[in-house]
């Protein structure tokens, strides 16, 4: 049953050190205000999760946390790669990681078969690709029924989901609008939910019946961070920062500059500095 409470109680409540964890947002949403609670609580042995990592799994990995990498495309949206995840590939800093990659179509059944309790996912997929060559997690299997040959993957299972939505009402139901992603099905399949809303309402009459919602029940603990998926957008109340995904790119260039701008902007800030970050971005 949902609680609310502040995202740091949040954070070290339900995160532990060795967990699988998502931090799920396809696009907009992304739990930027909880991944970089996570960051200043200095968590390590992680296994993320996520189909799209982005700027925040590039923060998480230069910062030591991760101990390895389950995703189907990791890259800074519109402007290239991610460095800090590279470097960790290539060069070992700041230490070695293990990458797990899917394609999206895998990673959306995965989610979905754990959401199910399922052990694993089944679907047409990865016929010519050169992915079941260096991912022994891809498997076949072949349809008892018409004796079709399938791609097989484990279901993705978290510890624990960060996700960001727009609303929970005061019972603790959280509302999401526009896209979607696997959001709802990766707060389904984990063992505990952490959500981070913009804002909470008495109820949410009057809206469409089709928008999802997540009720109370599958959901763990809710923080109110306004401007909490801050570079990234919130449908309906904040544009997308692109100018901070540019200047991530000169920033995750460089080892020491980096570092400098994780002292900064992360590890001596609070979950309430996003609210003003988004100011100018807000929407009429």
């Amino acid at each position: 049953m949902a609680r609310f409470m502040p995202l740091d109680q949040a954070v070290r409540e339900n995160l532990r050190d060795g967990d699988v964890a998502a931090f799920e947002g396809f696009t907009h949403l992304i739990p930027t205000a909880a991944a970089h609670e996570a960051i200043r609580q200095v968590f390590r042995d992680l296994t993320l999760i996520r189909m799209t990592p982005d700027v925040v799994y590039d923060q998480m990995v230069g910062m030591g946390m991760a101990r390895k990498l389950v995703f189907s495309y990791a890259g800074n949206p519109g402007v290239g790669l991610l460095r800090r995840v590279r470097d960790a590939v290539e060069n070992g800093w700041p230490h070695v990681i293990e990458v797990e990659e899917h394609s999206h179509a895998a990673m959306a059944n995965a989610y979905e078969a754990g959401a199910a309790g399922l052990p694993c996912a089944v679907f047409r997929g990865y016929r010519g690709a050169g992915l079941p060559e260096v991912n022994p997690n891809i498997r076949n299997v072949t349809c008892p029924f018409t004796g079709e040959v399938l791609a097989a993957v484990p279901a993705v299972r978290p510890d624990v989901t960060f996700i960001h939505a727009q609303k929970a009402d005061r019972k603790g139901n959280v509302l999401i609008e526009g896209i979607i992603g696997i959001q709802k099905e990766a707060v389904l399949a984990a063992k505990r939910a952490v959500v981070t809303v913009e804002e909470v309402v008495d109820s949410f009459d009057g809206l469409h019946p089709n928008l999802c919602i997540l009720p109370h029940w599958t959901v763990t603990a809710i923080s109110v961070v306004p401007g909490g998926a801050h570079p990234s957008y919130t449908h309906g109340y904040y544009a997308r920062d692109n100018a901070s995904y540019l200047e991530w790119d000169e920033i995750a260039a460089d080892r020491d500059r980096f570092r400098t701008w994780m002292e900064e902007h992360v590890m001596k800030a609070k979950p309430e500095d996003f609210a003003g970050r988004v100011a100018k971005l807000r929407v009429a």
